[in-house]
């Protein structure tokens, strides 16, 4: 195991000793169950596109997503190919039903930020929400020991610079466009 693995270990390793419980144990997977397959997000961005007043926002989310998705579970998690934390530590105890796709990074992660980063360059309130879900949403990767600290981490910048070119084409070629049909 390489140093950044042993790492990544001990602090999920932390986080089930002194976090877990059975509070927790109910919230955790509802709120990691809301992106499951960036269901909250796409719904987000049917509700925005159907509104005139947000229709570009929402064809913003859904091409943002869609970028995400090719580049996290279609390139990098094949590419990569990093096993989940839970096939390392056997001794944990899973509370969802265990992913079978590969760890890095974390789609939940990168979708969450995506969405919450084109968001927030829309409408400010409206984003801080999003980046409240969008963290949730990460801790509930690393509490749930489905992913490592560093698939999140690379999910958050990851998701953050595909939600910041998501809205500069927005801006420079959506916006140009009136799709207020």
């Amino acid at each position: 195991m390489n140093f950044i693995t042993q790492i990544d270990i001990k602090i999920l390793d932390f986080i089930y000793a002194n976090i877990r419980n059975s509070f927790l144990d109910i919230i955790m997977p509802a709120i990691s169950f809301l992106d499951n397959f960036g269901i909250i997000w796409l719904v987000t961005a049917l509700l925005f596109f159907i509104s005139k007043k947000h229709r570009n926002l929402g064809i913003t989310l859904f091409a943002g997503l869609f970028m995400g998705f090719l580049v996290c579970n279609v390139f990098l998690k094949p590419f990569v190919a990093r096993i989940r934390p839970f096939n390392i530590n056997t001794a944990v105890d899973i509370i969802i039903k265990r992913p079978t796709d590969y760890a890095f990074p974390s789609g939940h992660t990168t979708s969450s930020f995506i969405a919450a980063t084109i968001i927030y360059c829309q409408n400010r309130k409206w984003g801080y929400a999003s980046f409240i879900l969008a963290s949730l949403i990460a801790f509930s990767r690393l509490y749930l020991y489905v992913h490592y600290p560093t698939d999140i981490i690379t999910g958050i910048i990851l998701g953050l610079c595909l939600g910041a070119l998501a809205n500069f084409l927005r801006r420079h070629y959506l916006d140009r466009i009136s799709l207020n049909v």
